[in-house]
């Protein structure tokens, strides 16, 4: 239900989509998933006609759309060594959509998945030789149907795009992340020192309680908690995937962080048939899928616009610092995080009439910075559950009393905090 909802608030500027519209949202994501995952693709093994077949589909559903195309429908295309001592030759696709910001539209945020997965295996049963095809839908023909149809709402509302946007394809994953490599070389991509941002999309098919939408964002190089509540200001998103500060999903984001270039992922995870012959596209949440692609078109377009995009060195003054890397932690009236839960939120903390009423239940996830003079700034959702259960928790905590900082080698230095607000109701 939280996810659902996305759709509707966020169609309100993204005008490409309208509530009635979701489920033409959803059939196209479905259809582009059932052909990547076509028995006759065979598992779209790097080199092979399947995964050739699966980039030539990605190149012309963009091509329909309007996107400019940067190569020909048989892609940029790359030969790789394996660690056999094969010879494979594979292809990157490659799109955009010029930005209208004069002053921005010669940067690029690039928007990227990836084509290829693991092909087929032959087993014996009963002396007879069968094939066994890795269909690989969430892994990542979902990835590949969220980036076509993210480009369906951009291409339709590239009027407001300021940065110029870059789709991309990229061949060769499960080879050493061979294709986004290729492109983040000088090789690849003259200009790689103008993009400002990448963002990945890799397995976005599962989008359940176990398995939620996420941004994996390296705090150092991305301000993604600041984009994401634009997105959610600007674009009425009533809810906004977690965001996981600091870690890194091993993905084609890798390939432009080693070349200097900040890079996002989103996902749902790692689902339990990963990798195996049971990753089907009967098992693709398409109703979650179509929130997710609305809310990442959403925030590509604030990515296309934020004039201060990249983030300058901070000093030791202007760092923000995780719990953990802190030798003394803030604390609350001398006494930890739990001590704030229990005898501040929670004792101000007042359950939404509408909320109640609606039955509307779960964990918000509030971020905080506490300040070397103890103050509370910086808060915001991480991940949130409705728009009066977010809101409440917001209040209660902004209005927070001073802390004690946490300390780094005897320096008061200000600190990232993550706490979750839970709302529950009572059973009758």
């Amino acid at each position: 239900m939280r996810i659902l909802r996305t759709i509707v608030a966020a169609t309100a500027l993204l005008s490409a989509i309208v509530p009635a519209a979701a489920d033409s949202l959803q059939a196209n994501l479905k259809r582009h998933s059932g052909f990547i995952c076509d028995p006759a693709l065979e598992g779209r093994k790097a080199g092979s006609e399947g995964e050739k077949k699966a980039a030539r589909y990605l190149y012309d559903r963009l091509e329909e759309l309007g996107v400019t195309m940067l190569c020909n429908r048989e892609g940029d295309t790359f030969t790789i060594i394996t660690a056999e001592g094969d010879t494979i030759v594979s292809q990157n696709i490659v799109g955009i959509i010029e930005g209208t910001d004069t002053a921005l539209r010669n940067e690029y945020i690039v928007v990227g998945t990836h084509t290829d997965h693991l092909g087929s295996y032959t087993v014996n049963v009963n002396g007879t030789p069968q094939k066994r095809i890795y269909p690989g839908a969430d892994a990542n023909a979902s990835g590949m149907a969220v980036l076509i149809e993210t480009a369906r709402i951009l291409a339709l509302n590239r009027e407001a795009l300021g940065r110029s946007v870059l789709f991309l394809g990229f061949g060769a994953m499960e080879e050493e992340f061979s294709g986004s490599r290729y492109f983040a070389s000088e090789g690849g991509f003259s200009h790689i020192g103008d993009v400002k941002m990448m963002v990945n999309l890799d397995m976005l098919g599962r989008g359940t309680k176990e398995n939620p939408f996420e941004i994996y964002a390296p705090l150092e190089h991305t301000p993604v908690s600041r984009i994401a509540n634009i997105v959610r200001e600007s674009e009425s998103v009533t809810s906004m995937p977690a965001i996981h500060s600091g870690m890194v999903f091993p993905s084609d984001n890798l390939a432009f962080r080693q070349a200097g270039v900040p890079a996002l992922t989103f996902s749902t995870g790692i689902c339990r048939e990963y990798r195996t012959v049971r990753d089907t596209p009967e098992l693709l949440q398409f109703d979650n899928m179509a929130a997710e692609t609305v809310y990442i078109a959403a925030f590509v377009k604030a990515l296309s616009n934020l004039a201060d995009l990249e983030q300058k060195e901070k000093s030791a003054e202007e760092r923000v610092y995780a719990l953990s890397e802190c030798d003394t932690p803030p604390r609350f009236f001398r006494h930890d995080v739990n001590s704030f839960l229990n005898d501040w939120v929670y004792k101000y903390l007042k359950y939404p009439q509408q909320a109640i009423s609606e039955g509307i239940q779960g964990t918000v996830l509030v971020s905080f910075t506490v300040e070397a003079n103890g103050a509370v700034d910086d808060v915001s959702i991480e991940r949130g559950v409705s728009e009066s259960l977010d809101a409440e928790a917001l209040k209660v905590v902004s209005a927070s009393p001073k802390w004690t900082p946490g300390t780094l080698d005897g320096k008061k230095v200000r600190t990232k905090i993550v706490i979750p607000v839970e709302f529950r109701l009572k059973k009758r």
